[in-house]
């Protein structure tokens, strides 16, 4: 390398911010900010879609759970669960009820819905041959509904 070549390299460097100067000008944390809320606001409506479906499929998981307690239930007295006893008898029974080897549950009580309400026990009448049925109005704690606010059921 000659002189010639080494001195055209220094001078196209460009020159060093000095301690003082170092940093982001406005216009670049501005820019940077414009791209992050661009990239929040295509990317912040699908991670809310997620968490609505993924709180329909944890309502679907807890109803199961319900109904595999709810079948352990009959098992043992003989019948299922009526309205009025709903889904406490699960935990704690109401009064004495001969056969019950509860509770049927792991936790204390009986879990809420995904959205923090609780689940609504039917039980079926004669017509239905005993079956029951384990509900949760969805996001918007009311009858029907489409998306999130769907009801979900056995």
């Amino acid at each position: 390398m000659n002189i010639i070549t080494f001195r055209k390299r220094i001078e196209a460097t460009p020159p060093r911010r000095s301690g003082r100067e170092a940093g982001f000008t406005l216009v670049e944390l501005l820019v940077v900010l414009v791209i992050l809320v661009l990239i929040a606001s295509i990317v912040g409506p699908r991670v809310m879609g997620y968490l609505g479906s993924s709180r329909a499929k944890a309502a679907n998981v807890q109803i199961e759970s319900l109904i595999t307690a709810v079948e352990l239930f009959r098992l043992d007295v003989g019948r299922y669960p009526t309205s009025a006893e709903g889904l406490g008898v699960l935990v704690k029974p109401a009064g004495t009820i001969p056969g019950w080897a509860g509770p049927y549950l792991t936790k204390p009580e009986v879990p809420p819905d995904p959205w923090g309400r609780a689940y609504i026990y039917e039980a079926g009448g004669e017509g239905s041959a005993g079956r029951f049925r384990i509900r949760s109005y969805g996001g918007d704690g009311k009858e029907g509904g489409t998306g999130e606010d769907a009801d979900i059921a056995n």
